[in-house]
């Protein structure tokens, strides 16, 4: 919840940063509000349906009394959130908006918009040289069965818009295939189904931060699925020099400027998977030195000054 006439600003503080998160006591934000308090900037939490925007007269967005704009000099955009379809193309609406009107978002609403959609975040990487497994995405049962039997019967079936691994399935019987497929056409979803690439029970995430890949963490689970969510075992990890450049490359594509980068190793050499515009980093936090939140306080900062 926000709080009240911005009461948290810090006296005599000449920067004010906003967090737009779901729940300002989540770990991740409190982080961040933390970091920001420890070096004296003004800070403050509010929720995307909190926000009200006016067109055609002033003042452009409130929230609470006052112009926003007024009051911020950036934003950190934790987790877009739930939503309707028209819910969160309105919530990036908005995003664009108060950056055309000036406002630092960190992370732009473009990179946003390109990594939750998983095929469009793999469709550029692919196009930009990074290796990505071979994926598969329409709207037809009968050419996703196709698919299904072109990727060896052996497949991921994933939402198309979704994280923390919540919905992913392996499929490798082409019955109940049909019968999942069924039903997400029968909901108008996307079929998107994604190549089992064996890489045993662990993956890499890598927290990139501007163009430097700051910490990393192997994801050791008890299956093929290595959410830290769901129960993967965070354990400290230094990167070789492909991994690190492979997981910049990926996040500046995008213009991601904080970007958590799934990485997983296979036989056949390793793939990016997924580039997340708003990654949390509490299991990364137990294994790393570095300060997570301090290190994106100084990056908004740095960028204030530019």
């Amino acid at each position: 919840m926000l709080i009240p006439s911005w009461q948290c600003c810090q006296e005599g503080s000449a920067i004010f940063v906003g967090i737009i998160t779901r729940n300002r006591n989540s770990w991740s934000s409190t982080q961040l509000r933390e970091a920001l308090t420890r070096h004296n900037i003004a800070n403050s939490c509010f929720a995307f349906p909190q926000l009200i925007s006016f067109v055609g007269y002033t003042p452009h967005f409130k929230v609470g009394k006052g112009d926003l704009l007024d009051k911020l000099d950036a934003v950190i955009v934790r987790p877009i959130g739930r939503g309707s379809l028209e819910e969160i193309v309105f919530r990036m609406d908005m995003l664009y908006r108060l950056q055309r009107l000036g406002l630092y978002i960190l992370n732009p609403p473009e990179a946003i918009e390109h990594c939750v959609d998983k095929y469009d975040i793999l469709a550029i990487l692919e196009e930009n040289g990074i290796p990505v497994p071979r994926t598969a995405a329409t709207e037809r049962v009968d050419r996703a069965l196709e698919a299904f039997d072109e990727l060896e019967r052996d497949v991921v079936v994933k939402p198309i818009f979704g994280s923390r691994g919540i919905g992913a399935t392996r499929v490798n019987d082409r019955e109940i295939a049909l019968t999942i497929f069924k039903a997400i056409t029968f909901h108008h979803g996307v079929i998107y189904i994604q190549e089992f690439l064996p890489h045993g029970v662990s993956d890499i995430r890598v927290f990139v931060l501007g163009n430097r890949a700051i910490a990393a963490m192997r994801r050791v689970a008890d299956s093929w699925k290595t959410n830290y969510s769901q129960g993967a075992r965070p354990e400290p990890l230094k990167l070789d020099n492909a991994l690190e450049e492979m997981a910049i490359k990926s996040a500046e594509i995008v213009g991601c400027k904080v970007a958590g980068v799934d990485i997983i190793e296979t036989s056949r050499g390793s793939f990016v998977v997924e580039v997340n515009s708003q990654p949390g980093w509490k299991g990364l936090q137990t294994v790393t030195k570095v300060n997570i939140a301090d290190e994106v306080v100084n990056y908004v900062l740095a960028e204030l000054k530019k």
